[in-house]
């Protein structure tokens, strides 16, 4: 698999498969049942992903994309339904699957893709090729710490089934590095990583016990590796019953450790180890009006909460975030606080908090931008902000705390002028590009349709008037010079629209 995320931590994480090959002389001699006569049957269902994708191009925003691919793994869970890992198929132009003992590929399509917990379900377009095949069943348990599972999958790019093994090391709430901003429940295999086992199985006895995702690069946690575990598993596939995908839902509030004895004697509270205090609310997200900064939270949905915010669940220790994981939009989630020294119940009513998506990776999304006498206008997002490596302060401000504080209430997008395509109409602009955008034709800007409609408005007087934000002079340029110009530099950088611009944030 060809790598195409990082998550923005200190430890890069990595979009990879798993795990060192051993042979099925090994599997037998370790006490496996399985017999390399009958591996081929056995893993019948598992098969190799080969994707051909384009990649949005961010920088000429203009332009169809960057030509991009690899492989993967995915394995049949119901009759012509294969679960992936999303990195593997995003931004796919063309999928082909291959079975064990057959060279013949098969033309596969994505059925849904979620790229927040980094799966995807495909289906071939042939489905008549696998009526035989039996599909992997997916197990209801997590596995338990020091205890022994197996990947099956194509490691480095091979032809050739893999059966690979690792030993389950921790359940941890970790960053999924595909988005860049998500948690979830993941598994921790101690094991060293291989390329391409992304979206295999990993299988525990009969049953699928997770999907190989993620593992650290560099000298740091070496012989280290993630898988999915079923509870995010089954919750994709429930989400995706009604034929559509609503993502995950969040309290939305942030918390801190409730530690110090001297302050839980200041709140009432007994020295008992239970309690996490609430730092931050989201006044847009689901706790919005319903908690305060200074709560405690006792118990969540019954599960009493530790001071360290973790709650045990099925006799492991998780972080309680991990209650309204497994829930779906309009769930309710019940919380016992503390506040003014006496217990209260609170009922919440979950729902996606979308500002957060503003630091998010995009995927299956061409880029949108206006450009205007050579000036390029483009919302503000991750994708954005990597591909023209951008230094402002006032931008990276908007970018660092756009849902933290709540900037997006008065900028439902923030636009930038991202680039000046060098013209001799815009040779005094150059050194404003990478500022946001205040106004335009005395029209505020808050979204890029702002943008594209200010500039089909015919200002009083003989000029355009762009003004940024934080800059004391605006730039102005003549009314009877933009139509030669803008047909110029479309030629000359063979930009073949205007503006691309939707509706949708």
């Amino acid at each position: 698999m060809i790598l195409r995320t990082l998550c923005p931590i200190t430890v890069a994480v990595l979009s990879l498969g798993l795990f060192p090959q051993i042979s099925p002389a090994q599997i037998l001699r370790e006490g496996e049942e399985e017999k390399t006569t009958s591996m081929g049957k056995q893993y019948e269902g598992i098969v190799r992903v080969e994707c051909a994708s384009i990649v949005p191009d961010y920088k000429t925003p203009w332009n169809p994309g960057l030509p991009s691919g690899g492989s993967g793994t995915a394995f049949m869970i119901a009759p012509n339904l294969f679960l992936t890992n999303a990195h593997v198929v995003s931004n796919a132009n063309r999928l082909m699957i291959k079975k064990v003992g057959d060279a013949q590929p098969y033309l596969a399509q994505i059925k849904f893709i979620a790229h927040d917990c980094d799966l995807a379900l495909l289906e071939v377009r042939k489905p008549t090729a696998f009526k035989n095949v039996k599909p992997l069943e997916i197990g209801d348990e997590i596995p338990k710490l020091d205890t022994t599972v197996k990947v099956v999958g194509y490691p480095i790019g091979g032809e050739r089934i893999s059966v690979t093994r690792g030993v389950v090391s921790r359940i941890d709430f970790v960053a999924y590095s595909h988005s860049g901003v998500d948690h979830h429940l993941a598994i921790q295999i101690d094991a060293a990583i291989n390329p391409g086992n992304s979206g295999g199985p990993v299988i525990q006895g009969t049953k699928v016990v997770g999907v190989a995702f993620q593992g650290y690069s560099g000298n740091v946690a070496q012989n280290t590796g993630y898988m999915i575990p079923t509870p995010v598993m089954r919750r994709f596939l429930k989400d995706v019953e009604d034929g559509k995908y609503d993502h995950y839902v969040d309290l939305s509030a942030s918390d801190f450790p409730l530690l110090n004895p001297a302050q839980r004697a200041a709140l009432g509270l007994p020295d008992d180890g239970q309690g996490i205090m609430v730092a931050t609310v989201d006044s847009s997200g689901s706790a919005g009006g319903k908690l305060e900064t200074g709560d405690v939270l006792l118990a969540i949905d019954g599960n009493p909460i530790a001071s360290n915010g973790f709650i045990d669940l099925g006799g492991e220790q998780v972080d309680m975030a991990e209650i309204a994981e497994r829930k779906f939009s309009g769930d309710k989630l019940q919380l016992k606080v503390w506040r003014n020294k006496a217990a209260i119940d609170v009922e919440i009513e979950l729902k996606r908090l979308q500002a957060y998506l503003m630091n998010a990776q995009n995927y299956e999304k061409r880029p949108e931008y206006v450009m205007f006498a050579g000036l390029v206008f483009q919302p503000l997002d991750m994708n954005m902000m990597v591909a023209h490596n951008i230094t402002n302060p006032r931008v990276r401000y908007y970018f660092n705390y756009y849902a933290t504080n709540e900037l997006f209430k008065d900028h439902p997008q923030v636009i930038v002028l991202t680039q000046v395509l060098p013209d001799s109409i815009n040779t005094h602009v150059k050194d404003f590009a990478q500022n946001v955008v205040e106004e335009i034709n005395g029209v505020p800007i808050k979204t890029l349709r702002d943008v594209e409609s200010a500039f089909k408005i015919d200002p009083a007087g003989d000029h355009v008037i762009i003004k940024l934000e934080g800059e004391g002079r605006p730039i102005v340029f003549e009314k009877k010079l933009i139509a030669e110009a803008q047909a110029r530099i479309k030629k000359k950088y063979d930009v073949k629209q205007d503006a691309f611009v939707t509706d949708g944030q």
